[in-house]
């Protein structure tokens, strides 16, 4: 009788290492990949060493060369620590103390940019459809434009004009106002996309990504009307983890594109982005005599610090000072 023998199983390379545990601990698909990029940068940078051969010499060399010798900002290259420090303590699971001596580069502090009520105006009516509607939720909801794409249909409370944002920056649910100017042509909106998605079901299709595994726990939630993407993409593509070809939402680089051209065509000066709309939202929520906590759990900080850098860019400039030549020479 001859013994079968069992060739051992191969661990998995450290990247897909990464990526599970990434996923085990429900990080975005985008962290998911500017994480294991920051990695690869890494490995590349010290002549594909392993990085349990390496420590803190290495992430020191790698990321003073990242500001001297790349010149990125101090956030991007705290998003570089953050995944080498991801990789150390969750996959390589070396509990050190020199993970919290690495240097941590110190963010410059630049008030936000900030449109007036003509600009946001002025930006808005050279929108148009899809384009339109997201960039009005982002002003006037106070969105991030992440969080406006991912948007579900359930999440759209009309009745009582408020829109529930699921999962946000930091894993946080928030409630934000629906505003009423924007509720008709919603409706419209949707009714063109819940025929899209009738259109999906008859053909054998129609179901969307569903986080945290809800899938498996509720197998036809994926199908039903409530849980698909307000804003869908106008076609199919294939999910790069789990290799499905379904209908996801719309692209935010177009909104990006489209808002660069609006901001153009206005003639306005100013660096102004989809997230641009976000601050004004703040900033003319401030103007309108509302309280900054208030301000601070609509937009869903978690310290009230982070809100008042809103206070430095209202329309008085000099912390409401009136300067001398207007009060005395004026």
């Amino acid at each position: 009788m001859v013994q079968e023998t069992t060739t051992p199983s191969r661990p998995p390379k450290l990247l897909d290492q990464v990526r599970d545990r990434l996923r085990v601990k429900h990080y975005s698909i985008r962290t998911e990949q500017v994480y294991v990029d920051w990695i690869k940068r890494f490995i590349w940078f010290h002549d594909k060493r392993h990085p349990k051969d390496m420590g803190a010499p290495e992430i020191e060399a790698f990321l003073t060369h990242l500001a001297v010798k790349g010149k990125v900002s101090a956030s991007t290259q705290n998003q570089a620590k953050s995944a080498l420090l991801f990789l150390y303590r969750e996959v390589l699971e070396q509990k050190l103390p020199w993970l919290d001596k690495v240097t941590q580069a110190k963010a410059s502090q630049r008030l936000p940019v900030v449109l007036t009520v003509d600009e946001v105006q002025a930006v808005l009516k050279r929108l148009s459809a899809t384009h339109w509607l997201i960039a009005s939720l982002l002003y006037g909801a106070g969105l991030r434009l992440m969080e406006a794409v991912r948007l579900r249909v359930k999440d759209v409370e009309f009745a009582r004009h408020e829109i529930i944002v699921r999962e946000g920056k930091g894993g946080k649910d928030r409630v934000t106002m629906l505003p009423e100017s924007v509720i008709e042509p919603l409706k419209r909106h949707l009714a063109k996309v819940k025929a899209l998605h009738e259109e999906d079901l008859a053909a054998g299709g129609g179901d969307v990504y569903l986080p945290f595994a809800l899938d498996k726990k509720y197998p036809n939630a994926k199908r039903e009307w409530g849980w698909q993407y307000v804003f869908p993409s106008a076609k199919h593509s294939v999910d790069p983890r789990s290799g499905v070809t379904r209908r996801h939402h719309v692209d935010e680089k177009g909104i990006q594109r489209a808002m660069k051209q609006a901001v153009r065509d206005a003639q306005i000066a100013k660096p102004a982005t989809p997230h641009t709309l976000r601050h004004s939202f703040a900033t003319h929520l401030l103007l309108g005599g509302y309280d900054i906590r208030t301000v601070q759990e609509l937009l869903g900080h978690s310290d009230v610090a982070t809100t008042m850098i809103y206070t430095h860019v209202l329309n008085r400039g000099g912390k409401g000072v009136v300067s001398p030549l207007d009060r005395f020479l004026a």
